[in-house]
């Protein structure tokens, strides 16, 4: 028997990676446990899962759970690459910020990295590094990886993927979608997975559950079988694949095979809304001052500008990160067991230290 080491009632905003595991998850590990079932992969809740996935994306897609975002995207991408293949991505995405080079050192392919005002790509964003093929001195341009929802908060529309699909494939390119937080894009669309992904020409994209309520595992999710190659193997020595895979495929079905995804996903965008509703009413009425934001609030997360100092008073009560300090830009992450009460006793030291 563990004894808990924290308080459970505890909670901040600093990741949606904070969160416990939902409750019908865990449900989910427990039911799967008991018995025998083949390992890596060959076991009845990895059948059952890709039956899922395709009742989300169509007939014929493939799906390959693994243990991490970060796994899947960097063995997603490198299935869509040469060796001598480069990724066009925004300067700030999570492939090429926060993976601590496994792009480059695991995934064996270079990031051609282009700044964005709200990390998104546009055909004419891409073309900034879009050049080049046949050039022997240059990493050749072949992925598009676009991010869903972004790093910065915002949405992609289907028109917007769409067109980059469009741009990418006349050029010869395929565009993956990192997809960690796909579940609050889906939600904030209000459209169903399929219809920004498959639908709009996405090729190959990363499926996040763990920051949706799972306890660990992702799944690379191959929507044009001609864009990948190779999976079978390089899940294998990339050490993304897991011996006893029943546990990570129940997951994801738990949270995919009713709408335990997208009731999560809601909740976590709601929460946001709310947090970002009560401190613009108190911007409104004087009650919250020197407070602006920085970026629209499309899914889970809030970008904010604060007054000198009040980051770190604020941090005495709740965990959050800044995102850049030289401007006080902080972030603030929702999750699926974010509640009410959370936002407002948040929002309320928020008022009383810009008050003061």
């Amino acid at each position: 028997m563990v004894t808990i080491q924290h308080d459970p009632a505890v909670r901040g905003f600093a990741s949606d990676n904070y969160s416990g595991v939902h409750p019908e998850v865990l449900a989910a590990i427990a039911a799967a446990n008991g018995g025998h079932q083949v390992a890596y992969g060959e076991d009845a809740y990895t059948a059952r899962l890709q039956e899922v996935f395709e009742t989300h994306f169509g007939d014929g897609v493939r799906a390959f759970p693994v243990f991490n975002g970060t796994g899947a995207n960097v063995t997603g991408l490198q299935s869509m690459l040469p060796r001598w293949g480069a990724v066009i991505a925004a300067s700030s995405a999570h492939i090429n910020v926060d993976e601590g080079g496994a792009p480059e050192k695991i995934g064996g392919f270079k990031i051609l990295a282009v700044p964005t005002d709200d990390g998104k790509l546009t055909p004419e964003i891409v073309d900034r590094e879009a050049w080049g093929w046949g050039d022997e001195h240059r990493a050749q341009p072949l992925v598009v990886s676009i991010t869903q929802s972004t790093e910065l908060g915002t949405v992609y529309s289907v028109d917007e993927i769409r067109a980059l699909a469009d741009h990418a494939h006349e050029r010869g390119m395929r565009l993956h979608l990192d997809g960690a937080r796909i579940s609050n894009a889906a939600a904030a669309l209000d459209l169903p997975l399929r219809a920004f992904t498959r639908d709009a020409g996405v090729d190959v994209l990363s499926f996040g559950g763990t920051k949706n309520g799972a306890m660990l595992g992702e799944a690379i999710v191959v929507l044009n079988p001609e864009a990948s190659d190779g999976l079978q193997y390089s899940r294998k020595f990339n050490m993304q694949l897991s011996s006893k895979m029943r546990f990570v495929s129940a997951q994801l079905i738990a949270l995919l095979e009713g709408d335990l995804w997208l009731r999560n996903a809601r909740h976590a965008n709601a929460m946001a809304q709310r947090l970002r509703g009560a401190i613009e009413a108190g911007i409104a009425d004087g009650t919250i001052d020197g407070v602006s934001f920085t970026q629209p609030t499309h899914a889970n997360g809030v970008f904010a500008q604060l007054p000198d100092g009040v980051a770190d008073l604020l941090r005495e009560k709740f965990r959050f990160y800044d995102w850049d300090a030289a401007r006080n830009e902080v972030r603030w992450m929702c999750g699926f067991d974010t509640e009410e009460s959370d936002v407002d006793e948040f929002v309320a030291e928020l008022a009383r230290l810009t008050a003061r």
